[in-house]
């Protein structure tokens, strides 16, 4: 899965960003830059976790072929793409390490706006949340902070949580025929994007707020889960550092006002994993615990809401 922030302007252009790790067994390359620099440019990658390295190598010939002449000899110009991992050994060959660099360029050149397919698609593809086949989900929100509006987007790769403590919108419907014992050994990914006018720290605490929305679906971000959180503001766009002036002027919102922004970033987060969990379909074959995993039922999660039927998912 990519993300191109700016993807419409020729030169590179550094994005203000912050990042959380909530529970850390897991990998996102670039962030000891971001929390210490705070910005970054360049592509955010989504993969597997036996796959980082190849993506991160091609991200880089990506970004010196996309921005050549930054790249020219002498100049003081390095890529440190944002690749970040879930693992999905359960449904995939992972030890084959079957992404190679064609892949991943593809991804970077085709990657386009509008509608963001979700379920078993992208990095997504084999990731499975709360005992359901789940992967790549996305939801966003808007928001009024004195007469100006602005956008949060989420996007998550989802694979994490235990089938028994799944909740959604508060109510526990997890219990269906998953071992119980099953330990939470998955991860989560989640960027967040917003158009408002952010700087570092403040961005970092945006990051964290993603813990929030993924703890509203039941998980406790056990000992093997990976949930990693980027959050960066496309305002402000400026040249690179070695271009720009000694001085820079820059907008910011006062700390006072990002309440609703933090709403955005926990809400969105929610539905984007419960997103990733209705748009996915069955993936496996064979008998066997391991061998697939079912998509959420649908219905049975509309009989839940609706007051028809059981409480929890068979």
């Amino acid at each position: 899965t990519a993300i191109i922030p700016h993807a419409d302007r020729a030169d590179p252009a550094p994005l203000y960003a912050g990042v959380h790790r909530f529970n850390g067994n897991g990998e996102m390359t670039g962030t000891h830059w971001i929390a210490d620099g705070g910005w970054f440019f360049g592509p955010v990658l989504i993969t597997n976790t036996h796959a980082v390295g190849r993506a991160h190598h091609a991200a880089i010939a990506w970004m010196t072929r996309r921005y050549a002449r930054h790249f020219a000899v002498g100049r003081r110009v390095w890529a440190m793409p944002v690749v970040a991992e879930t693992y999905d050994g359960r449904l995939n060959d992972i030890t084959a390490q079957p992404l190679t660099e064609a892949h991943v360029l593809a991804a970077l050149d085709n990657a386009a706006p509008g509608p963001v397919a979700e379920g078993n698609v992208g990095g997504g593809t084999g990731m499975i949340a709360y005992g359901y086949k789940a992967g790549t989900g996305t939801a966003s929100r808007r928001v009024a902070i004195d007469g100006c509006r602005y956008t949060l987007g989420a996007l998550v790769q989802a694979n994490h949580g235990a089938r028994e403590r799944l909740t959604v919108c508060g109510v526990p419907v997890g219990c269906g025929p998953e071992r119980a014992d099953r330990a939470e050994t998955g991860s989560i990914i989640a960027v967040l994007a917003t158009d408002a006018p952010l700087l570092p720290h403040q961005l970092a605490r945006l990051a964290r707020r993603a813990t929030l929305g993924m703890g509203r679906g039941g998980t406790i971000g056990g000992n093997g889960s990976g949930d990693l959180f980027l959050a960066f503001s496309t305002a402000n766009p400026g040249p690179m550092p070695l271009d720009a002036p000694s001085h820079l002027r820059l907008e910011m919102l006062n700390d006072e006002c990002l309440d609703p922004l933090y709403a955005a970033a926990v809400q969105s987060v929610e539905e984007a994993v419960l997103n990733a969990m209705v748009a996915a379909r069955d993936m496996g074959s064979g008998e066997g615990d391991d061998a697939k995993v079912p998509a959420i039922d649908h219905a049975m999660l509309r009989g839940v809401f609706a007051g028809a039927g059981e409480r929890s998912l068979r």
